[in-house]
């Protein structure tokens, strides 16, 4: 038995970006080799990247990787490495990883169990390997064996799970248990949501005792190709003990940890394990952060732009922007984040605020039903984090618009008879604007419409609805609510006061009627626990209100002509999650059709269930 250095390194890799996903590999095996790592772990698919999509259906895209492991082969002097490539085999395309070690190709794993909830949709475009199947693979004259293999790796025998593998009763690993190994490898690319980092630290750390073996688990890192986020966990256990772990989302191309392990006597040598206290919020923060980040010099945008009302949406948005600069300054510094998204200067002098202003353009864009109180918020919160602010009104365009219709159709429009045209024209006539500063200033325009808005569709279509990136589109509002006032007291976001004590409205009826949003809708509370049984759990109306009526002190008529509202609301309004900006994936569900929640956009809306409730 040998004496090994293992060691895992998570990459931020960019579907179909050849070189730089080479380059970031590259550096990484450098890296690991001068730490004097034998044997180094990469995520699942980092050669082409996890999110290509339907791309994996391509030929050529599999033997595009294939050329790119001949690119890889001969920078494994004295180590090691396991890489993730999709693999066109006997006519099927295979989810994979390459074990190679000091120039040869030791062999290769196909992924058995294929990701098919929620996000995941691997069925489309892999083929599942056969349990127990090996087969002979030859690559450059090369010849290894393929399929549910082990190998022998310097008198060290080593078994593999790629992520989905792992999260299945039937998992490989199982036959572990009459045939162990030594060490298991899980190449992964697991998306973040909350609270499943500690999941996945437990699953690791319980295979290690449960196969009596050493495991180690790289994930992929950052905002990969829109939606998902994933956190780069790098994970170390051995048999029952964590034995390192890493510090998650960070900001950096890759990086990774090690741990030199003797696996005759057990010995351990290892640095200090990396302490994780993780909130929700703090997650929320820390992910939302990063995505912003990847997708902004991914996009090659040059920030971001944001129309501010002074409300929960829009100044979460804000926040988060600021929080973003602030989060990668500390990590990278000043000159390589700028570099990053090519704004490069030699002003080392600048400070947090003074990069926000190069990257956050804010504008309040008031009518006459606005208030002074939201215009105070806005501009506090905007001078407080050191966004660029612009105020105008957009009376005129409203007022412009409304004439022409009221002319072309003989008819004056009034708030009684014409209340939502009136209300919704006001939003409108707010996007046209605000992309022109997105496209001034070659910026991505910030979506502010919530999941809770989403699911009952209140939110105006190409209103606060337009943008090209909706980051809180998948985000509930009493989380952000709750998270506003977190962010002020936790973060040190002073300018937020305003924010958080005004009433969630959308200032579009005229003021002396008092609009706010529960108003208009129902209590945000009620709605989050209507939305999570009928969406999350797929409950009808009627199990809804039983399950509902128990613990919520809402009155029966009251809580079934919410449950109605709700169901109502959320089949008409498909056609509007349809045409939602792309959004970041944080919890273990959301509304977003082309990520995890498909519905019909035309649909009986439920006519049957609801009369079932309305008899109850």
């Amino acid at each position: 038995m040998s004496k090994l250095t293992i060691g895992g390194a998570t990459l931020n890799q960019t579907p179909l970006d050849w070189e730089g996903n080479l380059s970031n590999i590259l550096e990484a095996i450098d890296s690991g080799r001068s730490l004097g790592i034998t044997l180094l772990n990469f995520p699942e698919l980092c050669i082409t990247g996890y999110g290509c999509e339907d791309m994996f259906l391509s030929e050529w895209v599999g033997e595009r990787a294939l050329e790119y492991v001949g690119k890889i082969i001969p920078k494994t002097k004295s180590i090691a490495v396991v890489i993730g490539l999709p693999l066109r085999f006997s006519g099927k395309t295979y989810n994979t990883s390459f074990t190679i070690e000091n120039k040869k190709l030791l062999g290769v794993y196909c992924k058995r169990h294929l990701a098919r909830e929620g996000v995941h949709y691997e069925p489309r475009w892999f083929d599942s390997w056969e349990e127990g199947v090996v087969d002979e693979f030859n690559y450059q004259g090369m010849k290894c064996p393929i399929g549910d293999i082990t190998i022998e790796f310097q008198g060290i025998k080593v078994g593999f799970e790629i992520c989905e593998d792992a999260w299945r009763e039937d998992r490989p690993a199982n036959k572990f248990i009459d045939n162990p190994v030594d060490l298991i490898l899980s190449p992964s690319a697991s998306h973040f949501a909350f609270g499943k980092a500690d999941f996945r630290e437990n699953l690791v750390v319980s295979s290690s005792k449960k196969y009596d073996a050493y495991y180690l688990y790289t994930n992929l890192l950052g905002n990969e190709s829109g939606r998902m986020i994933f956190d780069g966990d790098i994970i170390i256990a051995g048999k029952g003990r964590l034995i390192q772990r890493n510090n998650r989302l960070s900001y950096q191309k890759f990086n990774l940890i090690a741990a030199s392990i003797d696996f005759e006597s057990g010995a351990i040598q290892v640095g200090e394990l990396n302490e994780r206290v993780d909130s929700q919020n703090s997650e929320f923060t820390a992910a939302a952060s990063l995505a912003l980040f990847d997708y902004m010099h991914k996009s090659k945008s040059k920030g971001f732009v944001l129309s501010l009302s002074g409300g929960a949406d829009s100044s979460t948005c804000a926040v988060l922007v600021a929080e973003m600069v602030k989060r990668a300054v500390n990590e990278l510094g000043i000159q390589p984040f700028l570099e990053r998204i090519g704004l490069p200067t030699k002003n080392n002098q600048f400070d947090i605020k003074d990069i926000v202003s190069l990257v956050l353009h804010t504008a309040y864009q008031s009518t006459k039903n606005s208030s002074e109180g939201t215009l105070n918020s806005a501009r506090e919160l905007a001078e407080s984090i050191g966004a660029k602010f612009y105020q105008w009104s957009i009376d005129e365009e409203v007022s412009s618009y409304t004439r022409k219709i009221e002319q072309a159709l003989n008819e004056k429009l009034t708030w009684k008879a014409h209340d939502i045209a009136l209300q919704n024209i006001q939003a409108r006539a707010r996007s046209p604007i605000i992309w022109m500063i997105a496209n001034l200033k070659n910026c991505l325009l910030l979506a502010t419409s919530n999941r809770s808005e989403g699911d009952v569709g209140y939110a105006t279509m190409d209103g606060d609805t337009s943008g090209s990136l909706s980051p809180i589109a998948a985000i509930d509002k009493p989380f952000i609510l709750q998270w506003l006032k977190w962010a002020e007291k936790d973060l040190g976001y002073d300018g937020l006061k305003k924010v958080n004590s005004l009433q969630p409205t959308a200032e579009l009826r005229p003021s002396g009627q008092s609009q706010t949003d529960e108003a208009d809708l129902m209590p945000y509370p009620v709605l989050l626990e209507i939305e999570k049984l009928a969406i999350r759990d797929k409950k009808s109306p009627t199990v809804i209100y039983k399950t509902l009526n128990k613990h919520l002190s809402v009155p029966g008529e009251t809580l079934k002509a919410y449950i109605t509202k709700f169901f109502r609301l959320w089949s008409r309004n498909q056609w509007k999650r349809e045409r939602l900006a792309p959004s970041f994936h944080f919890d273990d569900f959301n509304i977003d059709p082309r990520s995890w929640m498909r519905f019909p956009i035309l649909s009986s809306g439920f006519e049957k269930e609801l009369k079932e409730l309305d008899q109850l």
